[in-house]
Parts: structure tokens; C-alpha cells; sequence
């Protein structure tokens, strides 16, 4: 999967381009809006790993690598290395078989909501293994973020399952590691006077936002302690955004007195 034209960007976007790609695809495709969970899983790979400077350069340049690597549900096979150099035979072979009759490796990727990653969840995962469907209950942590992994020892007949995390993006929150972004539309009427909005946190608790007279629009405010939680304690910010929009009926009295106020 070419990450580039699952965005339907050219690999000289900038990092705008890149969000503004991703955004016009996680809108047209979020499961919530009735698009496909697989579509939408690659495009948040796929955003994931080129809005990251670290993570696009890695994928830009990639470092060579053997071919012919087993890469399958039993894990990694090393027999494929000494394969690969074209020697029938190694000194590590029957330990690396050995080894992996002893302890097989499942690998798989598991998608969470944004929400499910603030509260922690449990999921039902389904493995295909020789000894048949297996059905492992999970316990997925608070805070996982897309990319993290985890190990799980002796999850099926003791052997070893690695899952690599997708968290979905969310349509009214906007995650930047551990901080949340929302927007929140205010009337410029309210920015010019004051006013107090309620505003519902990832969490549901509803919290009363005070606007000062005379803000100005765009500003952000932050609410510290409301964003995401982190796997290694502590909880980031939720940040808001003020979006200004004019109301559609105005009191003419109300026109006349801005008239009057701007033309002395």
C-alpha cells in the first residue's frame, strides 16, 4: 500500500496538503458517515505515518532489507535469513526452529475509536490458529495511540500476540498527542458582549466555558486536564477553538446602534 496514493497526494505535498488530503478523505469515508472501516483504516495509516516528520522520512527512505522473510501468524522465521545468503545449513537453525515450536507469534492490528481511547475498552478478537478459532478477550489500555504495540504473553495455548493500535479519527475532536482540539461556534454578538457556553468533554462532562466581553474570534482557550490520558499517567489539555459566525436574525435596533457606534 502506497501511502501517498491512498491520500491521492503527490510525494512532494507539503505538510498542509497532506492534512487537507487526509481531512477531504476522513470526512467522505468515517464509518460514522457510512463509509468503509477498512478505506478509512488505510487513510489513517496512511496520515499517520506521513504527517509525522520521523515517521515520512523512514517511509521516504526506506533501509534494505532481506527478501523472502516469513512474516506470518507464527512470527518471524529465521530459517529464511540463511535462506536468503543461500546456505543450506546453520549453526542457528535448529535453535531458531526450536524456538518457534516452542512459542508461536500472532500479529494484528486492532482499530479504537477516539472515545474508546480516551476510556479504555475491551474487545473480542478472533484468531486463526492450528489448533483452530480461538476467541481472545482483550483489555485495550487508556490512551493508546496509532502506532503503539503491545505484547500479550500465553494469550492462546501460550503463545505470544503482538497487536499494533489504530485509533480512528474523530469528527468534533482533533487529537495532537495528547491534547484534544475541538471548535466551538460562538456568535459575534456573544464575543462582543460575553456569555457562557456549555461545552461536553471527551469524557461527557458538561462544563460551562465564560466568554469575556470583547474576544476576539479564533482565539483558543484551554481546559487543562480535559484532553486525552497518557498510558504513562497524567492527562493532556482539551483546547478550544472560538469560530465566529454572524446570526441570521439580527434586531434592527441592534444594527443601528453598531451603525451608530462605527460612524461617530
Amino acid at each position: 500500500m502506497d501511502h501517498y496514493s491512498t491520500l491521492g497526494i503527490p510525494r512532494t505535498a507539503s505538510p498542509e496538503e497532506i492534512k487537507k488530503a487526509y481531512r477531504k478523505l476522513a470526512m467522505e469515508h468515517h464509518p460514522d458517515r457510512g463509509g468503509d472501516n477498512a478505506k478509512f483504516q488505510e487513510i489513517s495509516v496512511a496520515y499517520n505515518t506521513l504527517s509525522d516528520p520521523d515517521k515520512k522520512s523512514a517511509y521516504d527512505n526506506p533501509q534494505p532489507q532481506f527478501s523472502g522473510f516469513n512474516f506470518g501468524p507464527n512470527g518471524f522465521d529465521f530459517q529464511d535469513i540463511f535462506r536468503a545468503f543461500n546456505q543450506q545449513t546453520s549453526p542457528f537453525e535448529a535453535y531458531a526452529r526450536q524456538q518457534n515450536q516452542q512459542q508461536q507469534m500472532y500479529r494484528t492490528r486492532v482499530t479504537v475509536s477516539l472515545v474508546d481511547a480516551y476510556n479504555g475498552t475491551e474487545q473480542v478478537l478472533k484468531l486463526n490458529t492450528p489448533q483452530g478459532l480461538k476467541v481472545v478477550n482483550l483489555k485495550l489500555p487508556r490512551g493508546v495511540k496509532t502506532g503503539d504495540n503491545m505484547r500479550y504473553d500465553n494469550v492462546v495455548n501460550g503463545a505470544i500476540l503482538l497487536i499494533e493500535f489504530v485509533v480512528l479519527s474523530d469528527l468534533r475532536f482533533d487529537r495532537r498527542d495528547n491534547v484534544l482540539y475541538a471548535n466551538l461556534p460562538i456568535s459575534v454578538l456573544d464575543l462582543i458582549v460575553g456569555t457562557t457556553i456549555q461545552f461536553t468533554t471527551i469524557g461527557k462532562k458538561t462544563l460551562e466555558v465564560t466568554i469575556k466581553p470583547g474576544t476576539q474570534p479564533y482565539m483558543q482557550l484551554k481546559i487543562p486536564g480535559e484532553g486525552m490520558p497518557s498510558r504513562n499517567g497524567g492527562v493532556g489539555d482539551q483546547i478550544l477553538l472560538l469560530k465566529p459566525f454572524i446570526p441570521d436574525n439580527i434586531d434592527n435596533d441592534i444594527i443601528e446602534s453598531i451603525k451608530r457606534t462605527y460612524t461617530k
